[in-house]
């Protein structure tokens, strides 16, 4: 019973579905009612057409100019870096020329104060030995 209750249902689903029924309509055209509906419908398009081109022309117009406005900061913004840069590197440079004037100096100071020192001990080693040797030759007599 349960399977001529099936076979029922096939076969009522089968004619829901039948290819028939399709083929017999004929395409219906969707038609304007009259030349002037048709005329404004094609001016309202050209309207929204021409003001999303101006749309469109505008923002890119907006982005160009932000564009070249950006490029010329970024611009700018380089060139004052490179003047700082150079400042710094004059600046270093110059710190590291009068660095080594100034050890120059020292050193030439030192070497001039260690020359006078040493001429100085000399000196009076030089009359500290003629001296003991005046008292050398001086005993050598009172002893001969």
């Amino acid at each position: 019973m349960a399977s001529s209750t099936l076979s029922k249902l096939a076969i009522a689903r089968r004619s829901i579905w039948n290819s028939k029924q399709f083929l017999a309509s004929k395409p219906r055209y969707i038609q304007a009612s009259t030349h002037q509906e048709a005329s404004t419908t094609c001016e309202k398009t050209t309207e929204a057409i021409k003001q999303g081109a101006d749309h469109a022309m505008k923002a890119s117009g907006d982005m160009k100019t932000k564009a070249v406005s950006t490029a010329q900061q970024m611009s700018q913004i380089t060139k004052d870096k490179a003047g700082k840069v150079s400042e710094t590197a004059q600046d270093i440079g110059d710190k590291a020329k009068q660095t080594v004037q100034d050890a120059w100096g020292s050193a030439k100071d030192t070497a001039q104060n260690v020359k006078d020192n040493l001429l100085g001990k000399a000196d009076k080693s030089k009359e500290a030995v003629k001296q003991n040797a005046e008292q050398v030759t001086k005993s050598m007599n009172t002893k001969n």
